[in-house]
């Protein structure tokens, strides 16, 4: 039977707070009259089974899928997902750090047409109370390196949250293989969802049961983000570009000290090495940076656009060092930080628009495509 919403709840020891999250959510549910399940997906080690057992005798709209020899938050959820009957999921722990409250707020999120919901701690009128200092902190070195590495998270500003609302038809058909507990990451990367919203939000206290947060998940929490780096054209291609850069500053670098010990002069040594490195950050950009897109331009034609590009940044780089230092008073370091990356922002930008642009696929109207067969088909 189709329902409108499934509540995902991931458990591990959670006896004592598994018929109160239950309570909370029917509490806030049964006014709004729309048809819902809690789905607990268990990994538990103690008797939270039989608790989670006697809820689905009490209340019909409880469920709970006891796993054996599986461990892993990301895993439950994902898991859950397709056990789930509702068209709308709500993804949120057991430990009711995640009130339940925020429900009603989520759902009328969702009827304005989001795909997302995603509640925040940190825009206005959201609050991580609930962690100590060391969780925080932890919270937000998890929180500035997802941002960082990945370009479709930096507009949100909790994307390390467990707690999300999520339509099935956006993740209908994607394949996740969450890493770890942070599988609102995996959907975010994988998914090809536009319609995203945030909402405040107050993270609560623990009052009952333990933590179950350990030094291995953090690592599993940056292995997983390298997989997502990895799986993202676009982010992939950035790192590659930057990796390709410093390869060529270590080639420019080399072959200008080698000319120099053979007496050739300042000036001329510079240039060449220059064009060296050039030439074969090129040759590196295309066969491995872009080596994904079909070549709209001949290779001549690339190579001219990337050294124009290359030496327009040059120049930019090294106006905006210069600002940096002589007019703004900043310290050679800092200055030099400056025009470095505005140099590499110029250059994979322009390089990404203009230099390997893709060759377009022009896909004829289906009249025509008929047209076309029965044409042929004649022949």
């Amino acid at each position: 039977m189709a329902i409108d919403l499934s509540i995902i709840i991931p458990t591990f020891n959670e006896r004592q707070n598994v018929a109160r999250i239950t309570e909370r959510i029917n509490d806030v549910l049964l006014p709004l009259g729309c048809s819902f399940e809690i789905l607990f997906m268990d990994d538990s080690t103690d008797d939270t089974p039989t608790v989670l057992h006697e809820l689905a005798m009490r209340y019909l709209f409880v469920r709970f899928i006891h796993r054996t020899g599986k461990c892993g938050l990301g895993s439950a959820v994902s898991e859950g997902f397709q056990h789930a009957r509702g068209d709308i999921f709500i993804v949120m722990d057991a430990d009711l750090q995640h009130p339940p409250e925020i429900i009603y707020d989520m759902m009328a999120k969702m009827d304005e047409g989001y795909q997302m919901v995603i509640p925040s701690r940190f825009i206005a009128g959201g609050s991580d109370g609930g962690l100590n200092w060391y969780r925080k902190f932890v919270s937000w070195t998890a929180r500035i390196i997802a941002r960082l590495a990945l370009k479709r998270l930096r507009k949100i500003t909790d994307p390390t949250s467990g707690l999300f609302a999520i339509k099935r038809s956006a993740i209908s058909g994607i394949e996740l293989n969450p890493i770890g507990w942070k599988i609102m990451l995996e959907i975010i990367i994988q998914a090809n969802i536009d319609q995203i919203i945030e909402i405040p939000y107050k993270f609560h206290a623990r009052d009952l049961g333990n933590s179950k947060m350990r030094a291995r998940e953090q690592v599993k929490y940056l292995i997983h983000l390298a997989k997502l780096v990895s799986r993202s054209e676009e982010d992939r291609r950035f790192y590659c570009f930057c990796l390709v850069g410093i390869s060529g500053v270590i080639i420019n670098l080399a072959s200008y000290k080698l000319m120099l010990m053979n007496g050739t002069n300042l000036v001329i040594a510079f240039m060449i090495s220059t064009a060296i490195s050039i030439l074969t950050n090129y040759t590196l950009n295309r066969s491995f940076t872009w080596r994904m897109r079909r070549e709209k331009h001949s290779w001549t034609d690339q190579l001219f656009r990337y050294s124009l590009v290359s030496l327009i940044g040059l120049c930019l780089s090294s106006s905006v060092l210069l600002f940096s230092h002589y007019v703004m008073n900043g310290s050679p370091m800092a200055s030099g930080i400056l025009g470095i990356v505005s140099g590499i922002t110029w250059n994979f930008i322009v390089n990404d628009k203009w230099t390997f642009t893709d060759k377009k696929t022009i896909v004829p109207p289906k009249d025509q495509l008929v047209e076309t067969v029965k044409t042929n088909d004649k022949s």
